[in-house]
This record gives structure tokens, C-alpha cells and sequence, in this order.
């Protein structure tokens, strides 16, 4: 049903630079030379078994067949191609005073910064290749048609995903796949090994599989501030609100995320064969159905989760493709933090530490660097400071985009921003240009991110997602954001 061909294209971006007017074609960062061994360990160790959140482990395969051999390499870089000569949006065009008239969101996304295309997409550059000559597995096309509209939503996500976007700005599939989060009924639940906090793996009955991840505090519970950032709880709302913060400033790398109203009883207890959580059940003093799984911390009866009696909140993640399917890559974050209690990261104490990035592949030339600087904008406006490591599609080797993966322990506070998540940008001085402009564009008062966050939150059947101080908090980052860019 699906034909997988590996592909490897270069294509470069542009970016821009804190101390000069962004540049059109960044080529390498780095000076001459090469960084110590211990550095390029550590900016170059990954693994080819991802165990993020948003890991797929399907219970249910999906047949592959077709040719799996490599495909020929592309002869040209795409920094060759005619588009490298595409004019980038002025801005004058993103200072231009625009009446808003109804929604924040439509207008925003009618703007020209938000209707450009991406480049023309060859078979090297989709993760799947759909052959209409095979027949289809029925429980995939109950119709018997052969058309891809016949496929249930999370396969159409999964075929839409390319080199450059895990979704179109403007695919249907995404609002329909958000709908299925909520209504579809869930067949079967299992806990989802690894991971610091308790996770489930729902399967629905159009055989999509989604990640669970259960409410544990109340909108208004702001994180202690006497915890680490690795011993915080994750948060279900954070997960919601990063997906629509994620389109709001038009990445498009995170996995569709829609809240949903469980019964804890009929939808987890009365459909796992998980023994070791269905165990886990209990009855509280206070009548309520309650539940703590198998996990590295706060998973204990002291921990539980309870519901109300037997309702819970939770944010489902869509699920990627199956990793037999679509091998991903775990990479080290090059600014990742400590994770101990008394000792600094090297980026930590050494203000040059970016050269030493610039000069280790995949940092020292293409797109990665920037694309780094993106997930870090992303992260300093949600106050998320677990970002380790981060995902990649194997087939598209180093010049695709990174996965936002694993949001949960943003927006935990809102009284405080924490300003070292702004380091890689401010040790790099980099940004794209496209990046930049959109953030200029979200700083105006016609488009506010704040109100545009709400605005798209609304739709969430567990609106509110955020309380206000949060909204206004994004407001005050992104203020942030666009100083350090100017420094």
C-alpha cells in the first residue's frame, strides 16, 4: 500500500542575523576548523530508536510493498533552483497598518507572509508514495475505492506529511483528524513504556492510534518554584496549546493535539489489557475512580489520578507513522540542559559555545541551525525548558525540519520567563527570515498573538485551554523575542 523511497536533497534557507539585515543564503556558520572530540560527541550523539512521546508503535501494520531501494540523488541543490530567487515579503508589507475586521485568524492567515508556497514536491521529497495499483487492506478502505479520500484521516495526515511540513497550511484532513481525537471510539488502551511520567496509548476504531496524556493540576496551578524543570508535571493543556501556537507562527511541525473528556471506566479500565495498569485502579475515599499506571515519578497512590467520578481531561496526540514505516532520528539538543541538580551545561559558561556548533555537522551548513532557532522561539514563548533532545524523518537525511515533540512542560509558569531558553539565539545571533517577519507581524496590535492563541484555543472541546495570564505572558516573550533579535 505504501511505497517507501528514500531520498537525500539539499536545500539551503535564509536567516538572519541580531547584529545586520537578514541574509538571503546562509552557507556555513562555522569558522575553519574542526571542534574538539568531546564536543562533537556530544552535538552529534543520537539514536535510530526515537523514544519520544509521539513514537508509533502500531498494533495494527500496515502492509508495505514496492521497490525499497535508494533513490538517485538529486543533481541539484535546491539553493540552485529557480526559487532561491524568489523576493521575500518587504517589511514595509508587515508594518503596513491592516484593519481586522472578524477573525484575528482568518486575516492572519490571508496575509501574504502566510501564503507562500513551498517548493514543488517530487517523489523524494513526500515520506510516503501511495501506489493506487495495489488493493487496499479493506479495514483501510472499507469501500473497496482506491482513492486516497477513502483512507481514514490519520493515514491521509500520515501520506500528507514532506520534507518541509508535517502538514499544508490549509489541509482539511487536520481539522477532521482533530475531530476523530474526540469522537472516534477507543477500542483499546496500554501504557507506553519508557518516559519520566505516566503516558497512554489509545487505539481507536479506525485502527488511529493517539498519545494520552492525563491532566494532573488545574489551569491556575502555576509549576513550584522551588521545582526542577525535569521533575515538573507535564501538562495536558500545554500539549493543546503548543500545537496551535505551532501553526500560529506557521511551523507546522507538531503533531495535531485536541483535548478530550474520557471516562475513565468504559474508554481506559473496561479496554486495557494492560494488566500492570488495570491493577492500578482503585476507589477513592471520595468515591471517585482513580488510577496511577507504571512510570519514573508520580506514579504512586499518592500520585493518582482521579476523576470526577470517573471523568477525565486529557490531551491526545496524534500518533506519527509507525517507525517500521518512517524511521526518525533522535538528535542531542546542542543546548541541552544539565538534568542534574548542581552542575551547568557548557553552553551554560561558555559564551562562544555556538561557534563550537557551528563547526559540527549538521550545524555547520544547510538549514538545521535555524531550525534550531525556531524551536527555541517556540519554547521561550511556551517557558518550556525540556527540550533534550529532538526528532527528524530519516528519509529526508539532514535538510528537513525538526519535530516539536514532547510540549507538556510549557506553560508552567506565567509570573516568570526564563531567560535562558533565549541562549542559542542570542550566542548565534541567527534567525530566518521568514521567522523574523512573522514575529513582527504577531507583535502588532491587529495581530496579537495573544488573541489570536485564543481565538484558535476556543475550538478545543476543553476550552479554556489557557488562563489569561499565560495569553499575556506570550505577549511579553515575543516582545522579548524580537529585542534579542535586534541586539
Amino acid at each position: 500500500m505504501i511505497d517507501l523511497l528514500p531520498k537525500l536533497e539539499r536545500h539551503s534557507n535564509s536567516g538572519c542575523s541580531c547584529s545586520h539585515s537578514p541574509s538571503e543564503e546562509p552557507q556555513s556558520w562555522g569558522k575553519q576548523g574542526w571542534p574538539n572530540k568531546h564536543t562533537l560527541r556530544i552535538l552529534q550523539d543520537f539514536s535510530n530508536e526515537p523514544s519520544s512521546n509521539v513514537s508509533s508503535h502500531s498494533l495494527e501494520r500496515i502492509p508495505v510493498t514496492g521497490d525499497k531501494t535508494q533513490s538517485v540523488k538529486r543533481l541539484e541543490h535546491y539553493g540552485q533552483r529557480g526559487d532561491r530567487k524568489r523576493p521575500f515579503i518587504q517589511d514595509a508589507t508587515v508594518t503596513k497598518n491592516m484593519p481586522v475586521k472578524g477573525s484575528r485568524l482568518s486575516a492572519l492567515y490571508d496575509h501574504p507572509l502566510y501564503k507562500r508556497s513551498p517548493p514543488p514536491l517530487t517523489d523524494e521529497d513526500t515520506l510516503f508514495n501511495v501506489n493506487t495499483d495495489i488493493r487496499f487492506d479493506p479495514k483501510f478502505s472499507p469501500t473497496g475505492e482506491l482513492t486516497a479520500d477513502s483512507y481514514p484521516n490519520w493515514l491521509r495526515f500520515h501520506i500528507g506529511i514532506n520534507r518541509y511540513e508535517l502538514y499544508s497550511r490549509h489541509n482539511p484532513v487536520i481539522d477532521a483528524l482533530l475531530k476523530d481525537l474526540v469522537t472516534q471510539r477507543i477500542t483499546s488502551v496500554a501504557m507506553k513504556s519508557g518516559g519520566t511520567q505516566l503516558k497512554l496509548i489509545m487505539t481507536f476504531q479506525n485502527y488511529g492510534q493517539a498519545l494520552f496524556k492525563p491532566m494532573k493540576q488545574t489551569r491556575e496551578q502555576e509549576t513550584p518554584p522551588d521545582f526542577f524543570y525535569f521533575s515538573d508535571f507535564e501538562r495536558h493543556n500545554a500539549e493543546i496549546a503548543a500545537f496551535h501556537l505551532d501553526k500560529i507562527l506557521d511551523f507546522r511541525r507538531v503533531p495535531p493535539v485536541a483535548g478530550r473528556l474520557v471516562n475513565m471506566t468504559k474508554e481506559i479500565r473496561d479496554v486495557t489489557r494492560d494488566k500492570k495498569l488495570w491493577r492500578t485502579f482503585f476507589i477513592s475515599p471520595a468515591n471517585n475512580v482513580c488510577f496511577y499506571g507504571e512510570c519514573s515519578y508520580y506514579c504512586s497512590t499518592e500520585h493518582a489520578l482521579c476523576g470526577k467520578p470517573d471523568q477525565i481531561e486529557g490531551s491526545l496526540a496524534a500518533f506519527l507513522p509507525d517507525l517500521a514505516l518512517a524511521k526518525r532520528k533522535t538528535w542531542r539538543n546542542p543546548w541541552r540542559r544539565s538534568y542534574h541538580k548542581r552542575k551547568k551545561a557548557e553552553w551554560e559558561v561558555d559564551p562562544d559555545y555556538c561557534e563550537e556548533v557551528k563547526q559540527t555537522p549538521p550545524y555547520d551548513s544547510g538549514t538545521r541551525l535555524l531550525d534550531i532557532m525556531d524551536m527555541t522561539i517556540f519554547d521561550f514563548l511556551m517557558g518550556n525548558m525540556d527540550r533534550h533532545h529532538y526528532e527528524t524523518f530519516e528519509k529526508f537525511g539532514n535538510e528537513t525540519f525538526i519535530i516539536h515533540l514532547d510540549n507538556g512542560r510549557g506553560f508552567g509558569k506565567h509570573s516568570h520567563d526564563e531567560m535562558s531558553i533565549l541562549v542559542p539565539l542570542t550566542q548565534c545571533c541567527r534567525v530566518r527570515k521568514s521567522t523574523h517577519l512573522r514575529l513582527q507581524l504577531l507583535a502588532k496590535e491587529e495581530y496579537k498573538l495573544s488573541m489570536l492563541m485564543a481565538e484558535s484555543l476556543v475550538r478545543d472541546r476543553l476550552s479554556p485551554i489557557l488562563i489569561q495570564p499565560h495569553l499575556d505572558a506570550m505577549d511579553r516573550r515575543l516582545r522579548q523575542v524580537c529585542a534579542s533579535v535586534y541586539l
